[in-house]
């Protein structure tokens, strides 16, 4: 364990301004089984299958990580658990578990698939798993994700707690369509143990005919909101994400916050992301990007790649600038499903 902390140390990867990248966000796939209404245009065009890494090149993309000092690595879509075989992956990264090289591997999901695989998830060393969940009633849940059923969900959260995996849900905080649910959800959450984590919509990729200033709802406004009804107590938990907590004195579950408009998290922002075509982006609203897949392909030594690692992390801006008025509603024309949530 020792000679894996020191590894870990001594190839830690620092951005210009001094933060370590110890957090990699992978999506394997940018398909879905839903079409949320803030993530994705209900006539989505995907990426041709021929053009996604493969498993084997994920897996040996994010070992390339893990040995240069990433220590959590979240698996994420589009709708990570249906790319096919995926459990491979995952138990092929667990490994670095048993190494004691990685502390955490995890998965955000929508939670369609969780009955079928929340055993296997926690077979393979995740223990904690993030589910998008935006509405606890089902007509809004249609509306919102236009493909899913909610009971399905609902019976993969049910399957996830019952295998042993601490469950975190994020919702999405959106004006006039889930505003009056927020006290349904914290008491629903809190009967559960489940923590919960609102999320501010993100001006990323054109929806088509939906209004995302419409959608947007400050979480300023939700946390006083929800201060009517319930205690907040600030609390220096962390995940190692961007959410801000505190835990509710009635219930004593977390409540986090996630707010990349009102008040930005980049002054601490240890995270990139990898997208399913072996593209690393530093930041989520910026366009910085690199190609890992060339130096991937080029040499089955790993020597190129991590040097292109390093290069890349030397370009990682110090924020990003999203904003969402009448005019601008679009800070960044890629779809979340593509960069990774």
């Amino acid at each position: 364990m020792q000679v894996a902390n020191d590894i870990k140390e001594s190839q830690k990867l620092i951005d210009p301004f001094g933060r370590h990248v110890s957090y990699l966000r992978v999506s394997v796939t940018d398909r879905c089984d839903f079409r949320c209404v803030y993530c994705m245009s209900e006539d989505m065009t995907f990426l041709p299958k021929k053009d996604l890494l493969t498993l084997e090149e994920l897996d040996r993309l994010c070992s390339a990580f893990v040995d240069q000092g990433v220590q959590k690595l979240r698996i994420t879509g589009g709708e990570p658990l249906v790319r096919r075989d995926i459990m491979w992956l995952f138990n092929r990264l667990g490994r670095h578990l048993d190494s004691g090289k990685l502390e955490e591997l995890t998965v955000t999901t929508n939670g369609s698939l969780l009955k079928k695989y929340a055993q296997e998830l926690y077979n393979a060393g995740v223990r904690r798993i993030n589910i998008s969940l935006d509405t606890l009633d089902e007509e809004k849940f249609r509306t919102i994700t236009r493909w899913g059923r909610l009971p399905q969900v609902l019976e993969g959260i049910e399957e996830s707690l019952r295998v042993g995996l601490k469950v975190k849900l994020n919702a999405v905080a959106l004006k006039g369509v889930n505003d009056d649910e927020v006290d349904h959800m914290i008491q629903w959450c809190g009967e559960r143990n489940i923590d919960l984590t609102f999320i501010e919509v993100m001006p990323m990729g054109d929806l088509g005919n939906e209004d995302r200033l419409e959608q947007y709802w400050p979480l300023s406004d939700v946390k006083r909101q929800i201060e009517q009804s319930w205690t907040l107590n600030e609390t220096g938990y962390q995940t190692g994400g961007p959410a801000r907590y505190s835990v509710i004195q009635e219930t004593g579950a977390r409540l986090g916050f996630i707010t990349p408009l009102t008040h930005n998290f980049c002054e601490s922002c240890n995270r990139v992301r990898l997208t399913c075509t072996g593209t690393l982006y530093m930041c989520l609203g910026q366009e910085d990007a690199a190609d890992l897949r060339e130096p991937l392909r080029a040499s089955k030594d790993d020597d190129l790649l991590h040097d292109r690692i390093r290069q890349a992390i030397k370009l990682k801006p110090k924020g990003h600038d999203f904003i969402i008025d009448r005019d601008s509603q679009i800070s960044n024309p890629r779809h979340m499903s593509v960069t990774g949530g």
